[in-house]
């Protein structure tokens, strides 16, 4: 692994180096039936086209890709809900080493299924009642497996970042700036890495992280100016960004960088993943569609700006998407 404490713009182009063989190179889509009637200019990054349908395989790569051969010969190891799960078994299958992965006891079907297809080994838990964390670091250290944390890791967030690096350029290929970025929000590394890539190019971008009802955490902690937890008394159909609290590492880049956070219900959340089904004709799971149910459910002004929502992932349950698209309106 690097020996970087933090991640920077540096350690994203570093990123952007190693990944650019192997990462897609997602579309910056938007709709002008749907820019009409929002009397806005709204761009959609579809990082759910991403290997393993969301952005989590770069950062999952990057990391594998920086450790030692002896790390790469025990193995990796990771807990997440789903979608890092599928970005580190999926990358461990390119670079040569086995993954372990504990993942939630309710992870939607095509996740677990997709993690186990890829080759990696999985184990669950209870997330509502047990620490995936104090769990997890046990399980890796007793297999002497490396830990690649889903968030709070240098060069996880510096491969998330190069999802920024891409919004840039896609932007100065068409000539234009974006007014508002926003971003899904769990632990915070896509948004973190985001973050350190637009800050440095369009310094000018406000960029706000959304998160699911009673899953504010972020929100909360910027407001407040320190890390605080969400109760864990609540559900959410968010399930890829339901995290107890800000991460460590992501908090003060966060900080630093973001103006605040944007929070949606899962009804909002719902309407988002129709319209963008309806007029970009593109599928995202609930976590990948909180940035555009901010936009959509006037969370914050956009009238006459041009502004950027990252779609984060499309692993939805197709039952529930199914659902989701026959809910009345």
């Amino acid at each position: 692994m690097s020996s970087l404490e933090t991640p920077s713009y540096a350690s994203v182009l570093e990123a952007a180096d190693i990944l650019k063989p192997v990462v897609v190179k997602t579309p910056l889509i938007e709709s002008p039936a749907l820019n009409d009637k929002l009397g806005a200019r709204l761009l959609v990054k579809c990082e759910l086209l991403q290997k393993t349908g969301s952005f989590k395989f770069r950062g999952a790569y990057n990391a594998i890709s920086r450790l030692s051969d002896a790390q790469r010969s025990k193995g990796v190891f990771a807990f997440s809900s789903g979608n890092h799960a599928q970005g580190i078994a999926y990358a461990a299958s390119l670079l040569g080493t086995a993954a372990t992965i504990m993942m939630p006891e309710d992870t939607p079907a095509i996740k677990l299924n997709n993690t186990k297809g890829y080759g990696a080994k999985v184990l669950t838990y209870n997330r509502y009642t047990e620490s995936r964390e104090e769990l997890g670091t046990r399980i890796a250290e007793e297999n002497n497996l490396a830990l690649i944390r889903p968030y709070d890791n240098v060069e996880v967030i510096s491969g998330q970042g190069t999802t920024g690096l891409e919004i840039c350029k896609q932007l100065e290929e068409k000539g234009i700036q974006a007014d508002i970025l926003a971003a899904p929000c769990g632990g915070g590394g896509l948004m973190a890495g985001i973050s350190l890539a637009v800050k440095e190019k369009s310094p000018e971008t406000r960029i706000f992280a959304a998160e699911p009802e009673h899953f504010d955490d972020t929100a909360r902690s910027l407001a407040l100016g320190e890390k605080c937890a969400n109760s864990g008394d609540y559900r959410s159909i968010c399930d890829a960004i339901v995290t107890p609290t800000p991460g460590d590492i992501t908090f003060p880049i966060l900080k630093r960088n973001l103006e605040g956070g944007l929070v949606v219900s899962d009804a909002e959340t719902a309407e988002a993943i129709r319209t963008a089904f309806s007029y970009l004709k593109v599928v995202i799971e609930p976590g990948g569609a909180v940035a555009l149910a901010a936009y959509l459910s006037g969370k914050i002004d956009i009238a006459g700006k041009t502004v950027v929502a990252v779609a984060s992932g499309g692993n939805i349950d197709p039952m529930l998407f199914s659902e989701i698209l026959g809910e009345k309106r």
